[in-house]
C-alpha cells in the first residue's frame, strides 16, 4: 500500500526564556535577563502512514504529540529531517484557529475553507452540507465571537470535513461538544476512513485511539518508544504509566477534621446524657473513646505504608489501637468508600465471627486482603471500633485517601473474575 505520510528523522527545539524583555527598552537595558534554554522536543523520529490508514499519538503532556501534528501541517517547521505528504490536507489542531471573531459563520467558512486550498466555486458547492452538518443554521450570519466553544467545534469541523482531503489532522479537537455531536463526528470520520482518506489523531483519551485507529505510536521525551497495533501500544503506554504513578508513591495526607475544643463536662452531667446524646453521628470522628485509633495503615507486601497500588495486589490494613477503659468485647472494621461518599466494601470482626474480648493493653489489628479488587480509581478508607452492641468507641470517616491503579479495561469500580462461552 502506497504511503500517505514520510517522517523521517525529525528534530525539533525550542528557546524557553527564563525572564524575556518584552519591550525594546527592556532588552537593551536588561540583556541579562534574556536568558533561555534550549529544550528538544522532538528527538529524531521516523514513521510512515499509509494511505486510507488510521493513526493515534499517545503520550503524556510535553511528549511531542502537537508539535508533530503542527510540523505535519506546516504551521511550524523542522530544525532537520524531512516530512513527505501525498495529497491535500486538512487539519484540526486549535479550535476555531483561523477565524475571525467579527466576521460571520458563513463568511468563516469561505475564509477558512480558502486556508484548506478550495476555490470559491468549490466553496459554494459545499456551503450548505458544511451548514448542515454543523447544525448552525440558525446562526451561520451572526458573529462567530457570539459563538459558544461548541458551537466554534462544530463550524471548525464542518468545514475541516467537508473540502476532500486526503490527510486530516486532529489534535483533541473532539474533546468538545455534546456526546450526540462527538457521536456524529466519529461516524463522518468512519465514512471519510472507509473512503481513503488518512487521519492522525492525537488525543488522551486511549479509549478513542483502541476503537477508532489502526496503529498507534506512543512518544515519550521526543523519541518513539512502541509503535504497533493500536490495542497493544495502548496496553504498554497504560503499564508504563501506571508504574510511574506508583513509583513516584506520593504520600497522601490523613483527610480528618480537626477536633472541637470543648470543656469536660461534670460527672453529673455525664450521667444525665445517653451514648446518643454525647456521640456526635455527623462529625468526621466520632464515638466514646474507650479505645481509640492511633494510626492507621495500608501496607504493601513488603510491609511498606503506602497510597497508591494495583489492582489485584495484596494489601494489610493495620490499625494501631489505645485503650482507655477496657471493655467486655471489641469490633473493629474497615470500609472503602468512593469520593462521593457510597460504601464500596465494608467488614468488620464481629461479620466474620472473630471475637475479640479481655484486651486490656494497646496493640495493633491487621486484616489482610488477598487480592485488591478495585479498578482504577480514588477511594477513601474509612477504620472504626465499636462495642458489640455496635456503639462506636472511635469512627474514623476519611481516614485518608488512596489511589489504584490497573491495567484491566473493566467498567465500575470492582474486578470480577469471569469466562464467556458461547
Amino acid at each position: 500500500m502506497e504511503n500517505a505520510i514520510e517522517v523521517k528523522n525529525i528534530k525539533k527545539s525550542f528557546k524557553i526564556y527564563f525572564d524575556k524583555g518584552s519591550q525594546l527598552k527592556e532588552r537593551l537595558l536588561f540583556h541579562k535577563r534574556n536568558r533561555y534554554e534550549v529544550r528538544e522536543v522532538l528527538r529524531g523520529i521516523s514513521f510512515e502512514v499509509k494511505k486510507g490508514e488510521a493513526l493515534g499519538l499517545i503520550g503524556h503532556n510535553g511528549c511531542g504529540k502537537s508539535t508533530t501534528l503542527k510540523l505535519l501541517t506546516k504551521i511550524m517547521y523542522a530544525d532537520s529531517g524531512e516530512i513527505i505528504m501525498h495529497g491535500r490536507v486538512s487539519s484540526l489542531i486549535e479550535l476555531g484557529a483561523g477565524f475571525h471573531p467579527d466576521m460571520s459563520g458563513r463568511e468563516n467558512i469561505y475564509t477558512n475553507a480558502s486556508i484548506f486550498g478550495l476555490k470559491k466555486k468549490e466553496i459554494d458547492s459545499r456551503l450548505d452540507d458544511i451548514i448542515n452538518f454543523s447544525e448552525l443554521n440558525d446562526f451561520i450570519d451572526n458573529p462567530v465571537r457570539t459563538y459558544s466553544s461548541g458551537m466554534y467545534m462544530r463550524l471548525a469541523f464542518s468545514v475541516a470535513i467537508n473540502v476532500n482531503a486526503d490527510i486530516l489532522l486532529i489534535d483533541e479537537i473532539l474533546a468538545v461538544g455534546d456526546t450526540n455531536f462527538q457521536t456524529k463526528c466519529f461516524n463522518r470520520l468512519r465514512e471519510l476512513k472507509s473512503n481513503g482518506v488518512t487521519i492522525i489523531i492525537v488525543t488522551h483519551d486511549s479509549g478513542t485511539i483502541e476503537k477508532f485507529c489502526d496503529r498507534a505510536i506512543w512518544l515519550n521525551d521526543g523519541l518513539i518508544v512502541k509503535e504497533g497495533r493500536s490495542d497493544k501500544v495502548i496496553d504498554a503506554y497504560m503499564n508504563f504509566m501506571n508504574q510511574k504513578k506508583i513509583d513516584r508513591n506520593p504520600e497522601t495526607e490523613i483527610l480528618q477534621t480537626e477536633e472541637k475544643n470543648s470543656e469536660k463536662e461534670t460527672d453529673a452531667d455525664e450521667k444525665n446524657k445517653s451514648d446518643d446524646d454525647i456521640i456526635d453521628y455527623s462529625a468526621n470522628r466520632f464515638g466514646l473513646k474507650y479505645i481509640e485509633i492511633t494510626k492507621a495503615e495500608m501496607l504493601d507486601n513488603s510491609g511498606k505504608d503506602k497510597r497508591i497500588f494495583r489492582t489485584g495486589e495484596s494489601l494489610t490494613i493495620k490499625i494501631n489501637y489505645h485503650i482507655n477503659k477496657p471493655l467486655d468485647e471489641y469490633v473493629f472494621g474497615f470500609g472503602f468508600y468512593n469520593l462521593n461518599g457510597d460504601c464500596l466494601y465494608g467488614n468488620n470482626t464481629q461479620i466474620d465471627r472473630l471475637k475479640i474480648d479481655n484486651i486490656n493493653t494497646d496493640g495493633t489489628i491487621s486484616v489482610d486482603i488477598e487480592k485488591l479488587p478495585l479498578l482504577s480509581g480514588q477511594y477513601i478508607l474509612n477504620v472504626a471500633v465499636v462495642d458489640s452492641d455496635g456503639t462506636p468507641m472511635d469512627f474514623y470517616r476519611n481516614y485518608c485517601g488512596f489511589e489504584v491503579v490497573s491495567d484491566e479495561r473493566n467498567m465500575g469500580y470492582f474486578s470480577i473474575r469471569h469466562n464467556w462461552r458461547l
